[in-house]
């Protein structure tokens, strides 16, 4: 955001416009001090069902998250709309990550866990997520596309946190120029096709219509979140991707 940034602490009152990042502060033991989420804070299902939800990721309510009362508000760059976050800066201090690596992740993890008390619980987090990710077994890099959403064709690009999470897969994203091309954009033989179940829920039917499309390829629907949630689904991470590439060979 561009401005320096004021938290009294400690938090007693966050609430947080970031799925992953919602996921992330449950693991740090903060149920009592996070008061709102989104609509989209899906994980953990107790929060999900119990939490006040101030709305989407995109537009939420500034009526009621001055209700909450809050002393923080979390968001990220990506996730949220500049024009809603702009207008929520008045009511509380809010924190913005801007994830593209799976380091900008640890940086995040390391950095909220200072703001909120739990530095040394998210110091450890971020070593064991390390410590997963350095025993996949990887093997020789494959070409690959990741599908995002349909009606376009659309495919998660270079820069972002997808394609990091392709790489340390080994997989060599394919979908190159703007953040999130389309698939006419891409002209090149692919190895792998891997159809998200998030944002644009891909089913059979679309995998079968892709395979059509790139006869040479393995297409698979894979779980969006292990790829693009960037918080403690981390810890989760490794073993899915792993056994990913065992199902390709």
């Amino acid at each position: 955001m561009g401005r320096e940034l004021e938290i009294k602490t400690p938090v007693r009152r966050i609430v947080s416009l970031v799925p992953s990042q919602t996921e992330f502060l449950y693991h740090l033991g903060l149920d009592a001090e996070v008061v709102g989420i989104t609509k989209f804070c899906v994980h953990p299902k107790e929060w999900f069902r119990n939490k006040t939800r101030v709305g989407g990721t995109k537009n939420a309510k500034y009526s009621r998250v001055a209700e909450l009362k809050p002393d923080l508000i979390i968001g990220n760059k990506e996730e949220n709309d500049q024009t809603n976050i702009d207008e929520l800066k008045d009511l509380a201090p809010i924190w913005m990550s801007d994830i593209k690596t799976l380091k900008d992740a640890f940086d995040m993890m390391i950095e909220l866990g200072k703001i909120v008390g739990k530095e040394e619980q998210a110091k450890i987090m971020v070593e064991q997520i390390q410590g997963e990710f350095d025993r996949l077994a990887l093997q020789p890099k494959k070409s690959a596309l990741y599908f995002i959403w349909k009606d376009p064709w659309m495919l998660a690009g270079t820069d972002t946190f997808i394609s990091d999470m392709l790489q340390k897969c080994g997989f060599k994203n394919r979908a190159s120029g703007s953040r999130y091309p389309l698939l006419d954009e891409v002209n090149v033989e692919i190895d792998v096709i891997l159809l998200s179940s998030e944002p644009y829920p891909f089913k059979q039917q679309d995998l079968n219509e892709m395979q059509l499309k790139f006869p040479n390829a393995k297409v698979l629907l894979v779980d969006g979140e292990m790829f693009s949630w960037y918080g403690s689904r981390l810890l989760k991470a490794p073993d899915y991707f792993q056994q990913l590439l065992t199902s390709i060979g």
